[in-house]
């Protein structure tokens, strides 16, 4: 998978829906490993613990941005799906009709949807192949095939838009607003430009960060991979959940010291007011969908292999049609993302940030013909640069409240650009 954006070809109008022909199929011979069933052209990867899913080819796509961009992918998705004919054996989330899909932080930054000619799947002891396919070409299953990616070597890392030492200055200055009550938090993001020798075979990122984070969500769509653990919102049978992560610290691979930082994290009061917002955010925007909800007093502590978050587990019981991307439309942006009040927090990183995040910190993820599925938030991620294959993007950012100190939110961005930097690593 070279990193050039998917084929265009089949970008959505605004005419009439495609009819496509769907067909899940159960099989065997499905991979431990469901990416190494990745072509090296446009593959698509939506996989945690072993299950997920993974696709190629372009079935159908929509691109869209502008502040109408989830409202016009809502209603192209129904449109799509009200006239698809659908043969799912497999009768299991991720089987049948589903596309991937991501979108900008901005409503300025493009977004799209992707539904794949072909997909393999997992979820628990099911395994599966779906072909997707216009109604006048009907296609055959495949015969699936293992692919081995390409190493990355010789990559080096250079200052994106802002230097650390720039970056830190605006933290400062993003400190003294919020000291002088302008708003309560804002979250601030930096980027860093790997350069490697030879083009950049996607895959082999996206392998390392599947076995290094088995419990992140690690995704790939249209040159933006990553392993993120911020679960934005799930709808399942009914069922809503979203993963609220804010208030972060450094592991340092000492088993003693680090559950003595995550004791500190748990009781600091920048880090509890940090992720309070964040929690809030969240929980209001769920509300109006939810007969009920459940939204826990207190955070539990997150442990990755290289940060610890604070993290909070909201669930609610569906009360509408809302599809899992009408629910992510109402979260996004997030506290956890933008900050508290969101309008201002929003115009400040406009301001002062620097850069256009594009999609980093946007809603990734899919969603199958019922509207369930999983949006993730864009974090730990990379996006492929489409006119020079040897450079990819990296993003990382921190949550800036009052208690905030310019150093230490630098520290936990290099902390957090670690996943993508060591996964592109020989």
């Amino acid at each position: 998978m070279s990193a050039s954006p998917g084929s265009r070809a089949a970008l959505a109008t605004r005419g009439p829906a495609p009819q496509l022909v769907v067909r899940s199929q159960l099989v065997d011979g499905v991979s431990a490993h469901l990416l190494d069933h990745l072509p090296d052209e446009g593959g698509l990867a939506w996989v945690r613990r072993g299950d997920g899913h993974v696709g190629w080819g372009v079935a159908a796509r929509l691109d869209v941005a502008g502040s109408n961009r989830f409202q016009e992918a809502v209603t192209w998705w129904k449109e799509l799906t009200a006239a698809a004919v659908v043969r799912d054996e497999a009768g299991v989330p991720g089987s049948g009709l589903v596309c991937f899909g991501s979108f900008g932080f901005t409503d300025s930054d493009p977004g799209e949807l992707v539904v794949p000619e072909v997909i393999v799947g997992r979820r628990g002891d099911s395994t599966w192949v779906t072909t997707i396919s216009p109604a006048s070409s009907l296609a055959a299953p495949p015969e699936l095939q293992l692919h081995e990616p390409s190493p990355v070597y010789d990559v080096a890392f250079a200052d994106g838009a802002r230097t650390g030492t720039d970056w830190s200055g605006i933290v400062a200055d993003a400190v003294r607003r919020i000291t002088a009550g302008e708003l309560d938090k804002v979250v601030l993001a930096r980027d860093l430009i790997a350069i490697a020798e030879q083009p950049i075979d996607l895959r082999w990122p996206l392998h390392r960060l599947a076995t290094a984070y088995p419990n992140c969500w690690t995704f790939s769509v249209d040159g933006l991979i990553g392993a993120t653990p911020e679960l934005l919102v799930r709808r399942e049978k009914g069922l809503i959940t979203s993963r609220v992560l804010a208030g972060t610290i450094r592991r340092t691979g000492d088993d003693a010291h680090d559950l003595a930082l995550a004791a500190s994290l748990a009781r600091s009061s920048k880090d509890l007011e940090e992720h309070e917002f964040a929690v809030r955010s969240v929980a209001d925007a769920l509300e109006p969908h939810c007969s009920s909800m459940n939204v826990p007093e207190t955070p539990f502590v997150l442990h990755l292999p290289n940060v610890m978050h604070l993290a909070t587990d909201v669930a609610g019981v569906a009360n509408n049609g809302a599809s899992a991307l009408g629910l992510a439309a109402a979260l996004h942006p997030s506290a956890a993302v933008c900050g508290t009040p969101t309008p201002v927090a929003r115009d400040l990183i406009g301001e002062i940030e620097g850069m256009q995040r594009g999609r980093f910190s946007g809603p990734v993820g899919w969603m199958d013909a019922a509207g369930d599925g999983e949006w993730c938030i864009a974090l730990r991620c990379g996006q492929a640069d489409p006119d020079e294959p040897r450079r990819m993007r990296l993003f990382a950012g921190a949550g800036i409240v009052a208690g905030s100190d310019p150093d230490a939110e630098l520290a936990e961005t290099n902390a957090k650009l670690v996943p993508m930097r060591d996964a592109l690593g020989d």
